[in-house]
């Protein structure tokens, strides 16, 4: 009871956190980022000390929780630091990752048929959140690259247009078109 009381506090840090990333798409500064990540450090030490209180299987799933959630918080203060969608899809994964490996080790403390089971359900939810990820990630990718067709399309137009027109107006014209559609 105690472990999870510990866990409830960076699990609702987390989330604000995610909350405030979401929100906000500015990144944290290097002196920031070093602090935030020397104090997730001591903290995660911790917490793997407290692991040492319990035995068995349940000290094997308490150490893969306080892994999984140091690799977790690690990973999302990294991707708040770069602000790169790399960084916040690696931060998901290690997310998936850690699910998947408490998922397995409370399987341990199962048996025969019922063990095999439980480390299928595992395995099965792991795959279809990497799926789902990974499907989010080319769905963005298409998004983008449409969205830059249309981009260059609509700026071909206002190009088309400018050609109408002569001297400093055709200049004026063509400085807009490109500064509207982000054009070099």
């Amino acid at each position: 009871m105690k472990r999870h009381i510990a866990i409830l506090p960076i699990a609702l840090c987390l989330g604000f956190l995610q909350h405030v990333q979401a929100a906000s798409p500015t990144t944290i500064n290097d002196e920031v980022y070093k602090l935030a990540k020397d104090d997730l450090e001591q903290h995660y030490a911790r917490e793997k000390l407290t692991c040492d209180n319990v035995s068995g299987n349940a000290k094997d799933i308490c150490k893969a929780e306080v892994a999984g959630a140091e690799k977790v918080a690690q990973a999302r203060l990294k991707a708040q630091h770069t602000g790169k969608q790399a960084d916040k899809d690696a931060a998901t994964e290690a997310g998936i990752d850690a699910r998947h490996k408490i998922a397995k080790e409370r399987c341990d403390d199962l048996q025969g048929n019922q063990k095999d089971v439980c480390e299928k359900q595992a395995k099965a939810e792991h795959d279809k959140s990497m799926a789902s990820l990974k499907a989010r990630q080319e769905i963005k990718e298409i998004r983008d690259e449409a969205a830059e067709k249309k981009r260059d399309a609509d700026y071909k137009v206002a190009k088309e247009r400018c050609e109408t027109l002569a001297g400093s107006a055709k200049d004026a014209c063509q400085a807009s078109a490109k500064a509207r559609f982000n054009v070099n």
